[in-house]
């Protein structure tokens, strides 16, 4: 027995190295290579096993996108960012990433009436630029939910803490001496929290709709209820004091921008969910662009009672809104704001988890990572491991980093997908479906980025203003140049982003600006990053896509005359 086992590794090993010497080979045919719409919906779809559920309506939607932004944006970024960069108008910096945020949903929302499966950004740029952009953007937007729900529920534990009159937020976490600083302080409720929503999220996608639907209702109430009091007991001099509105600039704001940034990533678990809702091509619209709307204006106001309150050099960085009603001396509003928000960040971080495990779940069927991943439970309707799996990994971030370490890294992974779609949002609409040639569309979209990124430099270089009017006029000259020559010629669609292409445009610019306003420290940690992803494609993902497409292909040719099934490659 133990002989048979030791041939049958031995074989595993030299298959596996013989794949290796074909890496080359398989890069060339696997990096470009795309799916067409209809082969994600039907064919990609099938090898889930089970398909899941549809049960969700427009209302689902919408509270599901506010419920996964609401308690991770005000709750976790407010405080650290009026306080260190924006200052009292951190209200602004929120405008600044709503519009941004507003853009890329316009990108999504068309993507995913098109294309109503669960793997949002994966599924649309596979499609689009093929395989290895989309794999590489997957990874980030895994990467991306996985910090952000940790982070969110080592917040949970801060303001459980207030909840219950604690005011140090440390408290209820246990500190290992010897362990890296950031890194030595274990938070086992944080813990026990994704565990709970992981069980949850694994037994039903609409009970756990309906209960994030209750509990985003009594969100809504509670932030009435601090924006009301904070009003009447703020003062409107504390946003002037003691150093201005904009106490580091604009700057500081933009800064800000990009940082509160990581508070719109929930309207991307609601693309997610494209294939558990009944009528698409209403109710994902309403979903995704109603919930950041709504979000975008509780946004603002929540920000702007927070700096009425308190000075913004004296906001607390953990558990900010408790801190300020106790500043203000209302105790008893700080426990209670402690209590609601940790409901809030309950209801953020169950949206969230639901949309990282679908997006693992579709790169599982595309056969990038172990195809077990993919499997959806034939009674629940949920991806089942993939729930799992991605629940323990959270859980075990959560147990040991502090925000402040991942909360960077997170916007920029987030800014950089957001990039990428809406790229691929007008690359498919100008050559894909109207069939013009690809030059001018990849030249337009390569100007767009690099006059951008120039705009960017010059202002990070401050003494080189000359070169923000030259860039910004570069860009509009550049979008309306294009929309009068390259043609938009494609089939009626059932919704599709009007006035373009100047939303994608913007879009394009607005997330690399914001992107460079990031710390070096934040582009270190993502090139580390993007290397091992790149590194697991190349040393596993393109060997079992390969053998998964282009042998099963050649499989289907020789059994099949006519095989039904083509790859297609992107046309450069």
């Amino acid at each position: 027995m133990a002989t048979i086992q030791s041939k049958d590794n031995k074989t595993i090993f030299f298959n596996y190295f013989k794949s290796l010497s074909q890496t080359p080979h398989r890069l060339r045919k696997r990096m470009l290579a795309t799916w067409t719409p209809d082969q994600e919906l039907n064919q990609v779809r099938l090898r889930s096993g089970a398909d899941m559920k549809r049960k969700l309506k427009w209302y689902d939607l919408v509270a599901l996108g506010v419920g996964g932004m609401l308690g991770v944006g005000v709750f976790v970024t407010t405080g650290p960012v009026a306080r260190n960069h924006s200052g009292p108008s951190v209200f602004i910096s929120y405008i600044i990433a709503g519009i941004s945020a507003l853009l890329s949903s316009l990108c999504y929302t068309e993507f995913s009436v098109q294309i109503p499966v669960a793997g949002g950004a994966f599924s649309y740029l596979r499609v689009t630029f093929g395989e290895f952009v989309g794999y590489f953007a997957g990874a980030n937007i895994l990467m991306e939910y996985v910090l952000s729900n940790a982070a969110v529920a080592r917040s949970f534990t801060e303001y459980l803490c207030s909840a219950f009159g604690i005011s140090d937020p440390n408290s209820w976490r246990v500190e290992v001496p010897g362990l890296l600083q950031g890194y030595n302080k274990l938070d086992f409720s944080a813990v026990a929290l994704v565990l709970i929503l992981t069980f949850c999220l694994c037994h039903s996608t609409k009970e756990s709709s309906i209960l994030n639907l209750i509990m985003t209702a009594f969100h809504i109430v509670f932030f009435g209820f601090i924006i009301i009091m904070g009003f009447c007991n703020g003062s409107v001099e504390n946003l002037v004091k003691p150093t201005g509105l904009t106490p580091n600039g604009i700057r500081g704001v933009l800064d800000g921008a990009a940082i509160v940034y990581f508070s719109y990533i929930g309207y991307d678990s609601v693309s997610t969910l494209a294939e558990e809702i009944q009528n698409p091509p209403v109710t994902l619209p309403v979903g995704i662009i109603g919930s950041v709307f709504i979000v975008s204006g509780l946004y603002c106001l929540m920000a702007l009672t927070l700096c009425v309150m308190v000075p913004y050099n004296q906001i607390a960085e953990k558990a900010s809104y408790s801190m300020a009603f106790q500043r203000i001396g209302w105790k008893w509003a700080g426990n209670i704001v402690g209590a609601g928000a940790s409901l809030g960040i309950v209801a953020s971080l169950l949206v969230a988890m639901l949309g990282q495990a679908r997006y693992l779940c579709v790169i599982g069927r595309a056969r990038l990572v172990p195809s077990w991943l993919s499997k959806v439970h034939p009674s629940t309707g949920t991806p089942l491991n993939a729930t799992l799996f991605l629940g323990l990994c959270t859980a075990s971030i959560a147990l040991f980093t502090d925000l402040d370490i991942v909360i960077e890294i997170i916007s920029i992974g987030t800014l950089l997908v957001f990039y990428l779609v809406a790229n691929a949002l007008i690359y498919r609409k100008y050559v894909l479906t109207s069939k013009n040639p690809p030059f001018p569309t990849l030249s337009f979209l390569f100007l767009i980025t690099s006059c951008a990124i120039g705009f960017s430099i010059s202002w990070k270089l401050e003494q080189q203003w000359w070169g923000l009017p030259l860039f910004g006029g570069i860009i509009m000259v550049v979008t309306a140049f294009f929309q009068y020559t390259v043609p938009c010629l494609g089939p009626p669609s059932e919704w599709s982003v009007p006035f373009m292409p100047w939303p994608a445009a913007v879009s394009i610019f607005l997330n690399v600006f914001l992107m460079t306003t990031l710390k070096m420290l934040s582009f270190q940690r993502f090139a580390i990053w993007g290397l091992l992803i790149t590194l697991f494609y190349v040393l596993y993902g393109v060997h079992s896509t390969f053998e998964a497409e282009e042998m099963g292909m050649e499989m289907a040719v020789n059994e099949v005359p006519n095989p039904s099934i083509q790859l297609t490659k992107l046309e450069v």
